[in-house]
């Protein structure tokens, strides 16, 4: 296999990365769209989360990815073209987290609302990383120089770790074991005990766990005491996703709902 993989649509010769990322956005759309349940959301309401998470997730993908080598970001200050290229998903939805966040404080809005996210997500970043993976080289989203069967030639003679194709089998796992949650959102009368909101921190959890441990194969700058930018985010999400199932369900169960902060 030759990379990049290019498609052909007709006389179109279209790179893999833009191709798969704007079906990443489209369908990943349309499946929200699509699957999300009555909220009692106003349209103005809606529009201005939906601003606040397109916001923070373009903020955090690009600061996270600024911090993978501060010296070179440093460096690059004066090239405003190179500092615009790059983003990190993690970064993405950290970063939309916190948007969705700050503007439902502020429009009001007291409910949760990242349960409807879950699945547009997973196939989202499912298609996206098939471009990532047609891309090769040129990505940079490849892992270690490996000896394993599953090692990839992406052009150069050496096998690597396809990081990209272990990540859409994590996500398609992921997505077989949120299915109980799942249900249970969509139930009249959702299972005891849970809490709306739980399938997405669950899969929030659940990724930034598997995000932490595959930055350990993948040949990025580790300067932050052996550790890299992404895996650092990822220990804040996951201490703060830790809380929120753990230490936030045992506080709901002996505070009245109404006096818990949103």
């Amino acid at each position: 296999m030759e990379f990049p993989v290019y498609i052909y649509l007709g006389s179109w010769r279209i790179h893999p990365h833009v191709l798969f990322e704007a079906l990443a956005y489209f369908i990943g759309f349309r499946v929200y769209l699509w699957t999300r349940r009555p909220s009692g959301m106003s349209k103005l309401m809606s529009l201005q989360i939906l601003a606040g998470t397109i916001a923070g997730a373009a903020i955090g993908s690009k600061l996270l990815f600024w911090l993978e080598d501060p010296a070179a970001t440093w460096e690059q200050l004066s090239q405003l073209h190179l500092l615009w290229g790059g983003k990190t998903i993690v970064g993405g939805l950290l970063g939309g987290l916190i948007g969705v966040e700050l503007t439902k404080r502020w429009v009001g809005w007291k409910h949760s609302t990242g349960d409807d996210f879950v699945y547009p997500l997973i196939l989202g970043m499912g298609l996206g990383r098939i471009g990532c993976f047609l891309t090769g080289l040129d990505d940079h989203t490849y892992g270690t120089a490996t000896s394993w069967v599953t090692g990839v030639d992406f052009g150069d003679g050496v096998l690597r770790h396809p990081t990209q194709l272990y990540e859409i089998v994590f996500l398609i796992v992921l997505a077989l074991l949120l299915i109980p949650l799942y249900r249970q959102s969509r139930s009249q009368s959702p299972g005891e005990g849970y809490v709306s909101g739980r399938m997405f921190q669950w899969f929030m959890a659940g990724y930034l766990l598997f995000r932490l441990g595959v930055e350990w194969i993948k040949p990025t700058p580790h300067p932050y005491l052996g550790l890299n930018n992404i895996q650092l985010a990822c220990i804040a999400g996951l201490i703060y996703y830790a809380w929120l199932i753990g230490g936030k369900s045992k506080l709901r169960r002996s505070i009245p709902e109404s006096h818990l902060p949103s």
